[in-house]
């Protein structure tokens, strides 16, 4: 069975301009977001803290839009410590993309 989220998921996961937002910042960490004291941005993610900070959300509400993110599995998680860090799935944005270019026959 194929685990891939429906176009539909993804799009509802990116209509919201403040998820939209995190996970183009989350796709160039190193571009938005300072050095982690633990995790490094490229291979485990941005902390949700920094993710928090930059947007301005309260925490909880920025971790209900990463929920999203990550049931539509355009981000994944990792727990360091106390904290999550979440790192954009370049290759399920990908593929998202091209299957919604197909099914728009594009």
């Amino acid at each position: 069975m194929n685990n891939d989220p429906s176009t539909l998921d993804v799009l509802k996961a990116l209509g919201n301009k403040n998820r939209l937002q995190i996970l183009k910042w989350i796709l160039s960490p190193t571009e938005y977001f300072p050095p982690q004291r633990d995790g490094d941005l490229i291979e485990d993610g941005v902390c949700v803290g920094f993710i928090t900070q930059k947007i301005d959300l309260t925490q909880p509400t920025v971790t209900a839009h990463m929920k999203v993110l990550a049931d539509a599995k355009l981000v994944t998680s990792k727990q360091i410590k106390n904290w999550v860090f979440y790192k954009a799935d370049r290759e399920r944005i990908k593929g998202a993309l091209a299957r919604m270019g197909t099914e728009l026959k594009l």
